[in-house]
């Protein structure tokens, strides 16, 4: 087994259980990508079992914090069980569902959906690529399907120095599939649509939106970013609810004509058509019709922004920042007096601290005050570990402009 020695001091985050060791860390040792490595402090005591990464800034990741533990095809059948039995644990209203959650279900840069009866995976590190085949035949053991395909074409196994992979890796079959969510359904491609085919994290606040839509029955509504229209169906759904679509007006604002062709079929899905709402589907960029809706004068009771990762990581986060506050400026200054803003990033490199700042900087220029209502974040099976804080990648402020 090769060893890697890591420079006095650098042993306290493993210590501590957080998975992740540094190249700048590690004072020698080596091995080939995504072999099983001893880590070992300055002195030589055992800290943890983990999978090599020659090429990546994370130069480790950690498998087990257990001596004793074998790093083999019975360890990966173990975790894997444990990931999908931990599942059962949450109340999750849907059957699409994230099985695998990374270093969250300690098995890093592996993300596992369940899209009914598919399963679609990200193999994102050298560790989870060397013990492919292995995690493909433990997951479809854990879960009893047949069917998994592969989405291994993020833009992370670049640094992990491994080259972009789709296609079905167990089984075959159809990838355009519908998931039921709550009381709607959604369409989806596994093999086109954003990340696995579709953004399960956001789920939960879906479910609050149609929540909000019901209780407040909003007229005007406009979805920023909207990708397929999660957010529109649940504005409809919760409008619905109260007996309030008639008369209602849903803006759904993309630069994807397939995405937006998607959230247009969305409303046949779910029986919202013929129902007496005025609906827009606008392929454009957010910034531009914003700033054309402030100069034509049209303002909304609920907006929601649900950007894309402006900010990877942390070296990003001041460019990021202006991003996520230009948007928000301009929709705040959309907002009615009483309005819902729901705003969400999903970047990893921006804490949720500075992205309240980022809000409260926006409200400042844009003259409006707002009472933050409610936090929200990924849904539970998007979990965020004691250990491993950077879990806590989605982050969601409920603005409510203050009336004047």
């Amino acid at each position: 087994m090769k060893t890697l020695r890591l420079k006095p001091g650098k042993e306290r985050s493993l210590q501590r259980r957080h998975p992740w060791v540094f190249e700048s860390a590690i004072a020698r040792g080596g091995a080939d990508s995504g072999e099983t490595v001893r880590v070992e402090s300055h002195d030589g005591h055992f800290l943890a079992w983990a999978a090599f990464g020659p090429t990546s800034k994370i130069r480790a990741r950690a498998w087990s914090f257990d001596e004793k533990q074998r790093i083999d095809a019975a360890f990966f059948s173990t975790v894997c069980a444990r990931a999908v039995h931990a599942r059962g644990l949450f109340d999750l209203q849907s059957d699409g569902v994230r099985l695998v959650h990374g270093e969250a279900d300690g098995l890093p840069g592996l993300i596992v959906d369940r899209y009914g009866d598919t399963l679609v995976a990200q193999f994102l590190s050298a560790g989870v690529e060397r013990w492919k085949d292995v995690l493909a035949d433990a997951l479809l053991k854990a879960t009893g399907l047949t069917r998994l395909y592969e989405r291994s074409d993020a833009s992370g196994r670049e640094r992990e120095g491994l080259k972009p992979v789709t296609g079905w890796l167990r089984g075959e079959g159809p990838t355009q599939l519908t998931i039921r969510e709550h009381g709607w359904q959604l369409s989806l491609d596994i093999a086109t649509g954003h990340k696995t085919g579709f953004y399960l994290d956001q789920r939960d606040s879906r479910q609050r939106f149609a929540e909000l839509a019901q209780h407040r029955r909003f007229r005007r509504v406009l979805n920023c970013f909207c990708y397929t229209g999660g957010f529109t169906v649940a504005a409809l759904a919760g409008l619905k609810a109260a007996g309030a679509l008639e008369g209602a007006s849903l803006v759904s604002v993309d630069s994807s004509q397939p995405a937006l062709e998607r959230a247009r079929a969305h409303l046949a899905l779910n029986g919202f058509e013929g129902q007496g709402i005025a609906t827009e589907f606008l392929d454009a960029n957010v910034n531009t019709v914003l700033r054309e809706f402030i100069d034509q004068g049209r303002t909304f009771d609920a907006i929601v922004l649900d950007p894309p990762k402006f900010a990877p990581t942390v070296a990003h986060a001041e460019r990021a920042a202006r991003a996520y506050k230009d948007i928000n400026r301009l929709a705040l200054k959309l907002l009615e007096p009483g309005g819902v803003l729901l705003t969400f990033s999903c970047s990893g490199g921006i804490s949720a601290d500075l992205f309240h700042k980022i809000v409260a900087s926006a409200g400042l220029d844009a003259g409006v005050d707002g009472y933050i209502a409610e936090r929200l974040g990924a849904a539970p099976d998007h979990p965020m570990t004691i250990e491993f804080p950077e879990g806590e990648y989605l982050k969601g402020l409920v603005v409510v402009r203050k009336p004047l």
